[in-house]
């Protein structure tokens, strides 16, 4: 029967994202949470050694990678590059195992590359397989059976990626709630994980104790949807003392007991989807929480209590037409957005508005590399996908001129330690986008 004494980990990103050949010269993001949860779950009694590789701060060498087994994990833009690297090894002899958003989403699919999937959390599944693999009887899909407990989870092995610490902004990453109630239709996260929950509020503040760090990032989709659980949780942070960083909804600006409670318990900055500044695109979105009538207000909420925001837009939705861009980039620069992002609307698989596109014959792309958020994969309902493209490239540039920027940050005042870095490598990122064009995003040829 064979015998686990290494594992080798791989995290693929796109082209736009990689280390190097990639938009930024920086990668300005934390270290995934995936890889040291995976390694915190591996029973006590056995001890592999543990490689990890990720694309987005490092080039892989996959001739020098030996291991027993290969385990590979992506997103939708970077599953065409797992799926390769999964077919080398596996004609090698190597068995591997895929996990994460794509797998979960395209669970046959992925099958075609790899020896075994694992589907969804893998806080069960993930010690089962790897017990499995050393009794000889690897299943090929691994998936749960039943709720996940979420109490009493190992705290995540960090000192896997410490060879990698300081490529990172921070390798001290927290989830406490997964899955989302809300139904956006181009969201991912209410179809990869069934359902709205929390970890134990003591688990969350034994994971933030053990790290050494002043900031840390927490990656939950959606934080706020309890709000009982919200308070409680930012109120056990206020003695820890820490600066943080999270995705959010733009709820919490309108919560004024929260927004206070966030604040002194150390938030310095929120990733809020804003999507549209249009009424009749928040509509074709789902997301009827979101008002533009209220951004203005609530970027003043945010800036008073001294919280930087990474505001996000989607262009390309069915209300969407040619006047979006400037509309979009005059508001950013109004309300003094921190660090505006701008994604094209991308139609992922098992979404519903994959469905809906499909179901109208409009998605022109199938090469899952094009599906980064910033390539046009679907013909738009009010302009052609070449108009789509030509003006969300206009809004990056227009965001991140010098004058317009350093206006926005000398107004908003918030976190200027996190907002100046950020920003700086953003103007990089503009300037490099045009290069990415299909040709070059489909290329697999350094694999």
């Amino acid at each position: 029967m064979p015998k686990l004494n290494k594992i080798a980990f791989i995290i693929t990103r796109g082209p736009l994202y990689r280390y190097r050949t990639g938009a930024f010269g920086v990668f300005i993001r934390y270290a995934p949470l995936t890889i040291p949860f995976l390694v915190s779950l591996i029973p006590e009694d056995m001890s592999p050694e543990i490689e990890v590789y990720d694309e987005g701060v490092e080039t892989i060498n996959k001739e020098k990678i030996n291991a027993d087994l290969v385990a590979i994990s992506s997103i939708t833009g970077g599953s065409r590059r797992a799926y390769a690297y999964a077919d080398y090894f596996r004609s090698k002899g190597v068995p591997v195992v895929m996990g994460g958003v794509h797998a979960t989403l395209m669970t046959e699919e992925a099958l075609l590359h790899a020896d075994a999937v694992v589907k969804g959390i893998a806080v069960r599944t993930w010690p089962q397989l790897l017990r499995d693999f050393e009794a000889g009887r690897l299943k090929r899909l691994y998936e749960n059976e039943g709720p996940v407990d979420f109490a009493n989870w190992p705290v995540p092995k960090r000192g896997c990626y410490r060879a990698k610490k300081n490529k990172f902004i921070t390798i001290n990453s927290v989830q406490a709630s997964y899955g989302c109630p809300n139904s956006c239709n181009f969201c991912v996260t209410p179809c990869t994980v069934k359902g709205y929950h929390h970890r134990p509020i003591g688990d969350v503040v034994r994971d933030i104790k053990a790290l050494d760090a002043k900031y840390i990032v927490f990656v939950d989709p959606s934080p706020i949807e309890d709000v009982s659980y919200a308070k409680e949780l930012y109120s056990a942070l206020i003695p820890l003392k820490k600066k943080w960083l999270s995705p959010c909804t733009i709820k919490m600006a309108f919560d004024d007991e929260l927004l206070a409670i966030a604040a002194k318990s150390g938030c310095a900055g929120l990733l809020i989807g804003f999507e549209s500044v249009a009424e009749s695109s928040i509509a074709d979105v789902g997301k009827s929480f979101n008002s533009p009538a209220n951004y203005l207000l609530a970027m003043k909420k945010f800036h008073e209590n001294g919280i930087a925001i990474m505001g996000c837009f989607v262009f390309g939705l069915d209300s969407d037409d040619k006047t979006v861009f400037s509309r979009t980039v005059d508001f950013v620069n109004e309300a003094n957005v921190d660090l505006p992002r701008f994604t094209v609307c991308t139609p992922y698989p098992g979404t519903p508005l994959y469905k809906h596109l499909e179901s109208e014959g409009r998605i022109i792309e199938r090469d899952w590399l094009m599906y980064d958020c910033q390539h046009v994969v679907f013909r738009p309902a009010k302009m052609t996908a070449e108009e789509l493209q030509a003006g969300h490239h206009w809004a990056w540039k227009e965001a991140y001129k010098i004058i317009p920027a350093a206006k926005r940050l000398l107004r908003s005042r918030a976190s200027p330690e996190i907002t100046l870095l950020t920003n700086i490598a953003y103007m990089r990122y503009v300037h490099a986008l045009p290069r990415y064009n299909r040709a070059v995003m489909t290329d697999l040829s350094d694999i």
